[in-house]
């Protein structure tokens, strides 16, 4: 588990409703894009298409 992915997405994910789930997804988005986002919400396209792009089984955007 990277550290750095780890205490990005619990800023990420600090206000999220489903904070399990926000952080679950955040880390697979970070470890595959290697880059979380600054904030608690948008400014996704910092991290670029990697990021902007991930989807869900449900197509859902996965990356929070």
């Amino acid at each position: 588990m990277d550290v750095g992915c780890f205490s990005s997405c619990g800023l990420r994910c600090e206000l999220h409703s489903n904070q399990e789930r926000c952080h679950r997804d955040c880390m697979a988005c970070c470890n595959r894009c290697n880059c979380v986002p600054p904030g608690q919400y948008g400014n996704k396209e910092i991290c670029g298409s990697c990021y902007t792009d991930m989807k869900t089984q449900a197509g859902r955007p996965m990356c929070p």
